[in-house]
């Protein structure tokens, strides 16, 4: 059994979506104390939604140890986790016509007062916006807000910063970073804007296809290939560039293959259509 030490606490996890394709995730093992901040770096399709989306509970995993504050995270949901991905702009439900006053206060926010209005200001809300009138990026800020408002231990990002200008979300990273600073609470999020994110994170992690060819790692760090001082943003550059060529020889090695098809001798069947019936020109 995992040990209460860590907050958050991952052993043996693997993952398919699809019985007959291959794991989302490969014998995963995670661990992390209470305050420490990671980021995990990764190409699309390296399974870091997945993972976080299991750590919050959101899919069911039978064979592996999946732990949060020493408690089950299916049987026992540990109170205090907090998880914030993309979809939730994009939900009809809160595409309705309601007043963002009114919202947050249907979800509780006159029990956080103090925090709610800290984050209205940080985050630049009108309250008197309504959710069926504004931007996915508008809408983005009132998500924030309702999620961070009541304080949290485990705080669960899925690139939830990309539709904030880059005053709004460093201001956000701040406020966040000085709650795992002065309560304690962890943070796992996964983003591909490094920009300004250099002091953010105490542990950096890398994620390939599904496994971690680095588990967190204390930051900052310089290994063989990359040197001391070097910053997350180039980091990261070089780990990604790492990925697509270990991509590329799996290609090589019969992978079905991305980008442009430039050897295909035979027109393909839309192209045929597409090209008798084109009238443009």
């Amino acid at each position: 059994m995992s040990k209460v030490t860590y907050t958050i606490a991952v052993d043996g996890l693997t993952y398919q979506h699809d019985p007959n394709s291959s794991p989302s995730l490969s014998d995963i093992s995670l661990h992390l104390p209470p305050g420490s901040r990671t980021i995990i770096v990764g190409a699309n399709g390296a399974g870091k939604s997945t993972l976080l989306q299991i750590l919050a509970g959101k899919r069911l995993v039978k064979d592996a140890d999946i732990r949060i504050n020493g408690r089950d995270v299916f049987r026992d949901s540990p109170p205090g986790v907090t998880f914030l991905g993309t979809e939730w702009a994009v939900n009809p439900v809160v595409r309705g016509d309601i007043i963002v006053s009114s919202f947050l206060d249907s979800v509780g926010g006159y029990r956080h007062k103090e925090r709610r209005d800290q984050l209205l200001d940080i985050l630049d809300v009108d309250l008197d916006w309504h959710m069926h009138a504004i931007s996915d990026g508008e809408r983005r800020r009132v998500q924030l807000c309702m999620g961070l408002m009541a304080p949290w231990n485990v705080l669960l990002l899925d690139e939830v910063t990309v539709d904030l200008d880059v005053l709004v979300r460093d201001e956000l990273l701040k406020f966040i970073q000085n709650d795992s600073d002065t309560r304690g609470a962890t943070i796992l999020y996964a983003t591909h804007i490094f920009d300004g994110l250099n002091s953010f994170p105490t542990h950096i992690a890398h994620m390939r296809l599904g496994s971690f060819l680095m588990e967190p790692t204390p930051w900052p760090f310089s290994l063989p290939q990359i040197p001391e001082g070097v910053t997350l943003y180039h980091t990261a550059l070089h780990w990604l560039k790492e990925d697509r060529e270990h991509r590329y020889q799996l290609e090589g090695q019969g992978r079905k293959s991305r980008g442009a098809r430039r050897n295909q001798s035979v027109p393909t069947d839309s192209e045929t259509f597409y090209k008798k019936y084109d009238y443009a020109h």
